[in-house]
């Protein structure tokens, strides 16, 4: 038995562990920067994302207001294919919650696909503010909670650096020029996410979200992705997470053999059916509706979709996508409490 109450950080840890836990706890491999965040320090989204400080800062502050048990950074999809040479649009003079985009693709057709990985690909775009932002916010937070980071997984990346529909309908037609492609940036992603890992992150999320099965299916999963994920979390030295968007109930499988420490699945996933398929000692995370129910919903909604998780027997309380900015304090408030006070 559990004996004093474990810290947020003890409690994150000790589960990527499969150590015994008093609760499950509440965080997230995606991002969570909150526009209450935002209006503490006075600053806009669109500078978040070129600034260490302010993305430590914004990071930091999901857990300083609502005691979310963890700190994520970065908050934009743009950082690998920025790297590999993209051009991407941050909207710096927008007022509104944007997120950067993809302005100009590496690739822009099938003759373009034999790419090469740039040399020095961790010192280029981003991702050596990325990493420094990962190191301010272990100074600020990393003693409380744990600090993560995400990469994209090769599929969704190739669907970054060029025309998604392009991709999809080769991957039909020509599976070996996309598996050779998915190669080409399974190295990249693993050199970035190196990268992250010598910054201090505590854990690290391969988000493959490009890779649903509402789009490809279990057997083109398993023969085109499977095996470049596998790649990248073999070269994987702290605890990881495989997150993949959309009803992945006939793949869940092979997403542990992905070697992932954990599998995140969203709200289209079946979690009671997921978790007889996987057993009890499968770290299944997720699955509430970051948007419909914690933004839109009422703080009822938000208490009665979180204890329904984790009645489903989910490992942790997880979103099934980046939280949208402008989630209501009160909503945020309803989540952490019916987590805190639940007990199975």
């Amino acid at each position: 038995m559990i004996g004093a109450e474990l810290t947020s950080r003890e409690r994150v840890m000790r589960l990527f562990n499969s150590e015994e836990i008093d609760r499950p706890p509440c965080f997230s491999g995606m991002g969570n920067v909150t526009t209450e965040g935002l209006k503490k320090f006075g600053y806009k989204f669109a500078e978040l994302h070129s600034d260490a400080k302010m993305m430590s800062d914004t990071a930091a502050s999901s857990h300083r207001i609502f005691g979310f048990e963890c700190g994520i950074v970065p908050f934009d999809l743009c950082v690998e294919a920025e790297a590999l040479g993209c051009e991407i649009n941050v909207y710096a003079h927008v007022e509104d919650i944007l997120y950067p985009t993809i302005k100009k693709k590496l690739i822009n057709n099938e003759d373009e696909m034999e790419i090469s990985i740039p040399a020095g690909l961790q010192m280029r775009g981003r991702v050596p503010l990325v990493s420094e932002t990962i190191g301010l916010l272990k100074k600020d937070i990393g003693d409380e909670v744990v600090v993560g980071t995400y990469v994209l997984g090769p599929f969704t990346l190739a669907g970054q650096i060029m025309e998604l529909n392009d991709l999809l309908k080769l991957s039909f037609k020509k599976p070996d020029k996309v598996g050779k492609l998915l190669g080409l940036l399974s190295d990249a992603i693993i050199v970035i996410a190196n990268q992250y890992e010598k910054a201090g992150a505590d854990y690290i999320t391969v988000r493959e979200m490009g890779a649903t099965s509402d789009v490809l299916s279990p057997r083109l999963f398993k023969n085109l992705i499977l095996p470049y994920l596998k790649k990248i979390f073999e070269k994987l030295s702290i605890p990881s997470v495989i997150h993949i968007c959309g009803k992945t109930n006939d793949i869940v499988t092979f997403m542990v053999e992905t070697g992932a420490t954990a599998i995140s699945v969203d709200q289209k996933n079946d979690v009671v059916q997921t978790r007889q398929i996987l057993g009890k000692d499968t770290l299944i995370f997720g699955n509430y509706d970051p948007y419909n129910v914690l933004v839109a919903g009422a703080p009822e909604l938000v208490r009665e979709t979180i204890k329904k998780c984790m009645d489903d027997s989910v490992s942790a309380i997880w979103p099934g996508c980046d939280v949208w900015p402008t989630v209501p304090p009160e909503n945020f408030n309803a989540m952490m409490d019916e987590v805190k006070k639940y007990r199975s």
